[in-house]
């Protein structure tokens, strides 16, 4: 069977991306690595492939695609033969569509998820100009270079109006596997927080209160350590660009956190730090109830308020969406 190795980056629709880049660049501190007529291509100090965020100017904000790296080059052909065998559709992508990647299969996360998927396998690990390299031979570009120096691409939380039939096609489908989860009472899972790494997510599918499809909550950066995320706090300060909730710890992925939007698009980003790695290979899911919940998104921190948390508040579609979801 096919299998994903990683998330791989994030490709985003931006109204504004010059405001976006500026963001991305010179506050959270990723490197830009490439630029085509279409998009620009970033990533972190830590990161050795091509992207794990691509920008590209839209009249809407929206996110193009999510893309997920296969384990080996001959699994992005197998997953297409698997996805026609079993009914889901999906378009394959050439080479070089985009930049420093190879072929690919994208499709919408079937059984309701709505969310656009790709995935690819071949990717190019350009070096930066000798002048942004580290001397470091295991690091790609200098820490602390600029801005808050995010260090690479966490995991992805997305919405859907009931999770748990996409989640289980993920499960089935893809290898995910899950590390914790909310379910009611005597009732359905209600979110879940699913990895094909060590990781504790590598997304999170998360059920929408208004019962829309296709929304898409946040990417996440890691920095290394608590202190890390607080400076970064202080830069957003110094740029005027306020704090969307934070800082705090998730009981969830025991992370520190605090999350902030980007202002050309209004995508939101959290940058997290912490959490923790499971090796267990017979890990059951960590299960969390609605009257822990509460504790569960917000071990220590903000106030938890239903309505106006993160966790309760899908900003953005995945495809093109109203001005308003992203004000």
């Amino acid at each position: 069977m096919p299998a994903i190795a990683k998330l791989g980056h994030v490709a985003i629709i931006t109204p504004d991306i010059e405001k976006s880049l500026w963001f991305f660049r010179d506050v959270l501190g990723l490197e830009t690595v490439a630029q085509d007529a279409e998009r620009v291509y970033l990533r972190g100090w830590g990161e050795f492939e091509h992207h794990s965020l691509s920008l590209a100017e839209g009249a809407e904000a929206g996110i193009d695609h999510v893309g997920w790296r296969a384990s080996a080059p001959e699994d992005v052909a197998a997953y297409a033969d698997r996805f026609s065998a079993t009914g889901v559709e999906f378009d394959r992508i050439d080479p070089g569509t985009e930049t420093g990647q190879g072929e690919a299969i994208r499709f919408l996360l079937p059984e309701g998820g709505d969310h656009p998927f790709e995935i690819y396998y071949d990717i190019e690990k350009p070096l930066l100009p000798e002048e942004r390299r580290s001397r470091l031979k295991n690091q790609t570009a200098k820490s602390w270079a600029r801005g808050a120096s995010v260090r690479c691409i966490d995991h992805v939380n997305l919405w859907t109006a009931n999770p748990e039939p996409p989640a289980e096609w993920m499960a089935n489908e893809l290898g995910f596997k899950h590390r914790e989860m909310v379910r009611l009472t005597a009732g359905p899972m209600v979110g879940t927080w699913m990895s094909v790494t060590s990781l504790v997510h590598d997304v999170a599918l998360f059920g929408n209160p208004s019962g829309d499809t296709g929304r898409f909550h946040h990417v996440a950066y890691y920095l290394d350590n608590w202190q890390d995320v607080l400076r970064a706090m202080d830069i957003l300060a110094e740029e005027n660009i306020p704090v969307d909730l934070g800082p705090g710890r998730h009981g969830i992925s025991q992370a520190f956190f605090c999350y902030v939007k980007d202002p050309g698009s209004g995508h939101r980003v959290e940058l997290f730090s912490g959490g923790y790695h499971i090796f267990d290979p017979d890990w059951e899911p960590v299960v969390w109830n609605e009257t822990e919940l509460a504790e569960g998104l917000i071990w220590w921190g903000p106030e938890y308020m239903p309505g106006q948390l993160p966790a309760m508040d899908g900003t953005t579609a995945c495809r093109p969406a109203p001005a308003e979801a992203v004000a």
